[in-house]
């Protein structure tokens, strides 16, 4: 990628539309218009921030192309940094490949994925962290993930990061003061007080880190799969969290005999829901490969609802689907509450480390209790951590890869100063963490990194 070239691509969808949008970036870019477009009053294309109509012609030719729109930002106010023309016609592929062609002929190249986006990184109009939730706020699939795109294109994250940066670069500084002058030797009080401010380092990063644990589903989703026997209420369950009538539901027992897939969010959160056939013992061959196609899908999930039925005692084949199921990422749901309760609690054999929250009572038929359920999905998808539906988090593997190696040099930094250690051999470990930190903004990566990072935006963006 050349940022001295001028770029053009279209930035709308594949597709028809009412609107299409060409998009030049570059030193060229204002005269290309100019050559192409001519404003409707006469006058000259040269104002920035301004929108002009007029007419999209090729040169030497009579017709115009395109009735449009032109609108024209100066470098550096732009999304780029360089000079922008955007120039919005309709949106018919016809018309949109032959202004695209036109631009091409008059010098422009065409545009690689996210360069767009590239340019306005290494111009600084953003950094990294907010270069990669623009492609997060284009794929956000529900408000919650393009809220919390939009806060990190805010740079929610960077300004989170920044104190604790420029913290560390002030412990650097004052271990590279005692080296260059033998008499600023630091002292054991002085020592500990180094130690107690990467401390805090290291816990304020691991606390950001194990946003990851949420983060990541937030960002790619999860599959949550429904089981329990036949007949009590599996796919009832799962059409009211899909919100429409997905699955089959009768009272004959093995009514779903494969299971379903369907998408949905929960909480705003990605979610692949999955109905699986009724757990028991069975002769009927289809039915047999049903369940064994259930195992699979419990195994492979990130979560799994068990459905019991609440208005009848525990059965043996519950106990012994819940011996199958571990504990960890399993929620009992006790389906049929508008029905007398039969079902004991405490006949559930939970540790004494499990809670109500392990076990969420709702009836299919009327809806009751799926607020609490989805409440107790996004507590357990949390893993633990206090993570707030506002809180700054990590969802992004590189990101967190970033930060797990900046807190591992840290603690080996830390330990080594209290060990003793030289202070150069300190240093290296705190300029580790310093690059490694670097990384989630952008100041200490290679170009071949950037251009893995930007070869999966779309192009136009």
């Amino acid at each position: 990628m050349h940022s001295s070239d001028t770029i053009v691509a279209i930035s709308t969808p594949p597709g028809r539309g009412a609107i299409g949008i060409i998009r030049l970036s570059g030193p060229a870019s204002f005269q290309m218009a100019r050559t192409l477009f001519h404003p409707a009053t006469g006058t000259s294309l040269d104002s920035p921030n301004r929108a002009y109509v007029g007419l999209l012609t090729a040169p030497g030719e009579p017709e115009s192309v395109d009735k449009a729109i032109a609108t024209l930002f100066k470098a550096p106010h732009s999304y780029t940094g360089e000079d922008i023309v955007e120039m919005s016609c309709h949106g018919s592929p016809i018309v949109m490949r032959r202004v695209l062609e036109l631009c091409v002929a008059l010098g422009a190249r065409l545009a690689e994925p996210g360069e767009f986006t590239l340019r306005a990184f290494l111009n600084r109009r953003m950094d990294l962290a907010q270069a990669q939730a623009v492609r997060d706020l284009i794929d956000a699939r529900t408000s919650y993930q393009a809220r919390l795109a939009t806060r990190q294109l805010g740079g929610a994250l960077s300004n989170l990061l920044e104190p604790l940066k420029q913290s560390l670069i002030e412990v650097i500084v004052h271990l590279e003061s005692s080296i260059e002058f033998v008499e600023d030797d630091i002292s054991p009080a002085g020592i500990r007080d180094l130690a107690s401010k990467l401390q805090r380092l290291i816990d304020e990063l691991s606390r950001i880190a194990a946003s990851f644990s949420f983060g990541r589903y937030v960002k790619e989703g999860f599959d949550l799969a429904i089981v329990g026997r036949p007949n009590v209420g599996k796919s009832s369950v799962f059409n009211r969290l899909v919100g429409f009538e997905r699955a089959i539901v009768t009272e004959v027992p093995g009514t779903t005999r494969d299971a379903l897939y369907e998408s949905s969010s929960i909480q705003g959160v990605p979610v692949r829901l999955i109905d699986t056939a009724g757990i028991r013992e069975t002769s009927d061959r289809v039915e047999t490969i049903g369940i064994t196609r259930t195992r699979t899908a419990i195994a492979d999930a990130d979560m799994t609802l068990v459905v019991l039925d609440g208005s009848e005692p525990l059965s043996a084949q519950d106990v012994k689907l819940l011996d199958q199921i571990g504990l960890q990422g399993r929620i009992i749901l006790l389906n049929k509450s508008d029905l007398p309760r039969r079902m004991d609690e405490t006949a559930l054999g939970l540790p004494e480390s499990g809670s109500a929250a392990d076990i969420v009572r709702v009836s299919a038929l009327t809806g009751d209790g799926f607020d609490d359920l989805t409440g107790a999905i996004f507590r357990r998808l949390a893993g633990g951590n206090s993570v707030e539906r506002d809180d700054v988090m990590i969802t992004d593997a590189r990101q967190h890869e970033a930060l797990r190696r900046g807190i591992e040099q840290l603690e080996d930094a830390r330990a080594m100063m209290l060990a003793g250690e030289l202070e150069e051999v300190v240093l290296l470990r705190l300029r580790g963490a310093l690059s490694a930190l670097g990384e989630i903004t952008g100041e200490t990566l290679t170009e071949d990194i950037l251009g893995q990072i930007f070869s999966t935006f779309c192009i136009g963006k």
